[in-house]
């Protein structure tokens, strides 16, 4: 399947879900910012305390075959799920490192291989996200170049644990744990529509096109966003929770540094664009955040982007036994109706 062709216009449910997800946006009294999954770097919970999460992360009601179902009877026809976030946990099993959900939790199963098979069976497309560049559990992840004015914690990268920049090395971390989990991502689970990076703000065009060319000669159909960096990518996200009103135009292009366009955004040479957006204003499962879009909301959303071509990838934050909150379900369902 050429898959340029079948993505645009198309609707998605995203996840958000890690270990941000137990502590649901709070922390020892203090509340997160309204992004709940930068709460490690919104309260610089060092990394010892912050791995321990994984040792009570046991979510029993966790269903790959409810959450795809229950994106397939709402109209969406691909599934974007974090297999990796900034906080260096990942959702599947892991040869480069093990802090991840196979093998540091009593719960020991891969999730992004149950939602890859859940995902065949619902004949759903998997898109999986993966945070490339930071990478807090990490001594030399990315974001320590980067001004921490924009971002929803204290910075970009973990410098409560890892102080200084001098010694800070990118290579390292993408040498030995970045590129061998893309790796690990393109051949473990079957056909992926896309791959969903995020604030490529360390990478130089070497690691950009490193992981760009290994998509595509593992997997030539599987799309690349905008946020890889460095100019590879197939499609352009926008920013979050972005509602244009006209598409960019293609002669244009767009530099310096803001909250919209840290990521790099360039007019798609394909046409083809996707917001990414809330159902409240946090991305992971945030106990406190009641600011729920509206059923009428969402549909209207909908209907906007997908007649500019515009896909809406709409996500959801499980809680820490693995539930989709009941409001956002809810909104789901009667958003689909409308």
């Amino acid at each position: 399947m050429n898959m340029r062709e079948w993505f645009k216009g198309k609707n998605g449910m995203m996840i958000h879900w890690g270990l941000y997800s137990l502590l649901g946006g709070e922390y020892r009294g203090r509340k997160s910012s309204a992004y709940a999954e930068w709460i490690q770097s919104h309260q610089r919970i060092p990394n010892a305390e912050y791995s321990r999460l994984a040792s009570v992360f046991n979510p029993i009601y966790f269903s790959a075959d409810e959450w795809v179902r229950l994106a397939k009877e709402c109209g969406m026809d691909y599934f974007v799920v974090t297999s990796k976030h900034h906080e260096g946990f990942a959702l599947f099993g892991s040869e480069a490192s093990r802090f991840n959900m196979r093998d540091a939790t009593p719960f020991g199963r891969d999730v992004i291989a149950e939602l890859a098979e859940a995902c065949y069976k619902y004949g759903v497309k998997l898109g999986l996200y993966y945070s490339q560049d930071l990478d807090w559990h990490e001594e030399h992840g990315g974001g320590y170049l980067s001004d921490p004015k924009y971002c929803a914690g204290t910075a970009w990268n973990n410098d409560w644990d890892f102080p200084g920049v001098e010694n800070k090395n990118y290579d390292i971390c993408f040498r030995e744990k970045i590129m061998p989990q893309v790796e690990e991502l393109l051949t473990h689970y079957g056909e992926l529509c896309l791959i969903w990076f995020d604030v490529p703000m360390t990478l130089e065009e070497k690691h950009s096109r490193a992981i760009y060319d290994a998509i595509k000669r593992y997997q030539p159909e599987c799309l690349i966003n905008s946020r890889l960096g460095n100019g590879a990518y197939d499609y352009v996200s926008l920013g979050d929770n972005e509602i244009p009103d006209k598409l960019p135009d293609p002669a244009m292009t767009m530099d310096g540094l803001d909250a919209n366009d840290i990521c790099g955004f360039k007019p798609s040479p394909w046409g083809l664009y996707e917001t990414a957006a809330t159902l409240n204003n946090s991305w992971g499962y945030c106990a406190w955040d009641r600011d729920w879009k509206s059923p009428e909301r969402v549909a209207e959303i909908r209907r906007h982007l997908n007649k500019l071509g515009i896909n809406y990838l709409l996500n959801v934050g499980p809680d820490a036994l693995g539930r989709i909150p009941v409001d956002a379900e809810r909104i789901l369902r009667a958003a689909a109706e409308l």
